[in-house]
């Protein structure tokens, strides 16, 4: 967890770095995205064995950036997504099925301006999974998995406030329950 989070804080420091040679102004103010993407989750459902399954993730997110002197804004995230991902185990006896719900996030993030068209960002928080599973057809129920998540990206602005977003991220839950994502967006700024 520490070697994840000296990653970030020096691919900020490596975003802001060439952002602050140049005269670029931090992006600020209120921001909206709707994104959709990869989502690999794993799920250790007995102790040695860990399954992996892709689907797609899909979801809206909205932000805040507050811009400092320069070309470096700290802001915050809030996201709501969902997933069609689910994981079998069946063992010809047994069949467990796990499905992948709707996931909340809240946290912080650093972004640089690196040129008027590109701002790449570094973010961490709080993430809360909705995971539901089937046993031999019948219904367990659902739990929320308390979280972390790490991610970087960037946006690309197509016009005076619209942009689009390309974000890589990994989030990992309680329970033996992880997940990769990588996500496209396309957004406004207000």
């Amino acid at each position: 967890m520490k070697n994840i989070a000296t990653a970030l804080v020096l691919a900020a420091s490596a975003i802001a770095a060439p952002a602050m040679a140049q005269d670029v102004s931090a992006p600020s103010g209120p921001r909206a995205e709707a994104v959709v993407g990869y989502d690999r989750i794993s799920v250790e459902p007995v102790s040695g064995v860990t399954l992996h399954k892709d689907g797609v993730a899909y979801g809206l997110a909205v932000g805040y950036d507050i811009p400092t002197a320069g070309s470096v804004a700290f802001g915050v995230d809030a996201e709501v997504t969902g997933a069609s991902t689910k994981v079998v185990f069946d063992d010809g006896t047994d069949r467990l099925e796990v499905k992948a719900g709707r996931d909340l996030y809240v946290g912080a993030r650093v972004t640089a301006a690196v040129n008027p068209r590109l701002n790449l960002y570094a973010k961490v928080g709080y993430t809360n999974a909705r995971i539901s599973a089937e046993y031999n057809g019948e219904g367990l129920g659902g739990e929320n998995g308390d979280g972390v998540r790490f991610g970087v990206g960037g946006q690309l602005a197509i016009m005076q406030r619209s942009y689009l977003s390309l974000e890589y991220r990994y989030s990992n839950y309680e329970g033996g329950f992880s997940r990769n994502q990588v996500l496209a967006g396309v957004g406004v700024r207000f």
